[in-house]
This record gives structure tokens, C-alpha cells and sequence, in this order.
């Protein structure tokens, strides 16, 4: 039986999941490759912890809101973020927007992995 791809509902469990499943290290590969595809080198090492990983992309997200606006539209473009998830959310604190809109990245990441490993 095939099991069915079920969205994690926060970042902790989603690293988790990937870490469970063997396949953390695809999931760092992928990010890795949509962010330089949308010209914004992020390149993560391998051997980056999940709360490192966490951090970082937080920091990162929050950054190209704050001062790069058309390169953060960019790349949520690329990644393929739901654009009725990221309307969804609250922009008053840009804190917490950016948190919200990594796990958003991270969530749409895992997606793909989980689904070309699953149908390879």
C-alpha cells in the first residue's frame, strides 16, 4: 500500500520526518538547488543540523523580505509556494512572517523529495 504524502504541521516535525525517512540530505540538496536557481546562493552544508538549518533559513527569509522584495517573490516563484498559503499568512510582524514563510519554503521542498522518492 502506498502511503500518502500528509504535510507536516511545523518545521520540528517536518526535519524530523526527513530525518526518519533517510532523506534530510535530499532535502538540503533541493533547497540548495531552488535557491541558486533563483540566483540567491544559499548553499547549506550536508552536515547541517536541523535547528541550524532552521535558523539560517529563517535569517535568510527574513532578510530578502526586508531588503530584497522582488528576489524573495523570486524565489517563492521557483520553489512553487502556494501563493494562497503565503496570502494567508499575517505581515504585521515580519519576524514571524518570515519564520512562517520558511516553513512554507521547507514544507513545498519536502514535498518534492518525499514525492521523488516515493514514484522513482
Amino acid at each position: 500500500m502506498l502511503k500518502m504524502f500528509i504535510a507536516p504541521q511545523n518545521t520540528d516535525v517536518l526535519l524530523a520526518e526527513a530525518e526518519t525517512e533517510n532523506l534530510y540530505l535530499k532535502l538540503i540538496e533541493q533547497i540548495n538547488k531552488d535557491f541558486n536557481l533563483a540566483n540567491e546562493g544559499i548553499d547549506f552544508p550536508l552536515r547541517v543540523t536541523p535547528d541550524e538549518l532552521k535558523i539560517q533559513l529563517h535569517e535568510k527569509v527574513y532578510r530578502l523580505l526586508q531588503y530584497k522584495f522582488a528576489e524573495y517573490l523570486n524565489l517563492l516563484y521557483i520553489i512553487d509556494v502556494s501563493e494562497e498559503e503565503i496570502k494567508k499568512l499575517d505581515g504585521s510582524d515580519l519576524v514571524i512572517l518570515a519564520e512562517q514563510v520558511a516553513f512554507l519554503i521547507l514544507k513545498r521542498e519536502w514535498q518534492k523529495v518525499w514525492f521523488r522518492n516515493r514514484y522513482r
